[in-house]
């Protein structure tokens, strides 16, 4: 049995999310099974997080294994082309160590939203980014981004349907920047709860807007409570755009 560590791209706009559902495709159906085709067995793909439906990755590790031999050039280049003309690509895939695992042995992982902040329409970035046509103060945004970061309860920011067991969360990184009329948010943390990020951008889109205030970002961090929320971002502007392990070469 050997296993196979894979970097995964995929737009999510198809998908009900990374895991497997009974009521909708998912990217991880479509890589096993890719892979039952290629190795002729049944085997599931391990991924270092769970997206939603419509949130993207640009580079989502998984593991699977193996008991045909084949080299890691050939399965990727095999599950590319199965893959077609699903929007999911195979860009890298190594030999690991059995030990190695995408989630378990992940020590942080990273994600970018994006948000086009233009009064037109989006049209080739449509599913790609949320559209805010209201000019938005991206100091405030970067104001209030401060107040969240580091260990707290993020129970506000929290999905009704998390199944974390713990609320408290320590978030590495919190940033707002703008290039041009795209706002990016970019975020990281060892684990993130369900819908934290989404949730994090909503509250930091009405500090922009001017409708809240920093302070009543941290007035919703304390609350600690979902009632308190004031806006959940749509997935569309969501990447999951990397994990890290501790051999920087997995």
């Amino acid at each position: 049995m050997t296993r196979f560590a894979l970097t995964v791209e995929y737009d999510g706009r198809p998908f009900m999310g990374w895991q497997r559902q009974p009521h909708g495709p998912s990217v991880q159906e479509a890589i096993e099974n890719a892979i039952a085709r290629i190795a002729h067995e049944v085997a599931t793909v391990h991924a270092a997080g769970r997206t939603d439906a419509g949130v993207h990755a640009l580079a989502m590790r998984a593991h699977v294994d193996l008991a045909r031999p084949i080299t890691p050039f050939r399965l990727m280049e095999g599950l590319n082309a199965l893959l077609r003309p699903a929007p999911v690509a195979i860009l890298a895939c190594v030999v690991v160590p059995d030990d190695w695992h995408a989630r378990f042995s992940c020590l942080g992982r990273r994600y970018e939203y994006r948000i086009v902040n233009r009064r037109a329409p989006l049209t080739f970035e449509r599913g790609l980014a949320w559209r805010v046509p209201v000019p938005l103060d991206v100091a405030a945004m970067a104001e209030a981004a401060r107040r969240l970061a580091g260990r707290h309860d993020f129970t506000t920011f929290r999905s009704a349907h998390c199944q974390a067991e713990s609320p408290v969360r320590t978030l590495d990184r919190l940033e707002v920047v703008r290039e041009g009329e795209v706002v990016r948010i970019h975020a990281a943390a060892r684990s993130f709860l369900h819908h934290q990020v989404r949730s994090m951008t909503g509250c930091l889109a009405l500090v922009g807007q001017g409708k809240w205030t920093p302070d009543d970002i941290a007035a919703a961090l304390a609350a600690r409570d979902r009632a308190a929320l004031g806006l959940n971002a749509p997935p569309d502007g969501l990447f999951f755009v990397g994990a890290d392990y501790p051999d920087a070469e997995k």
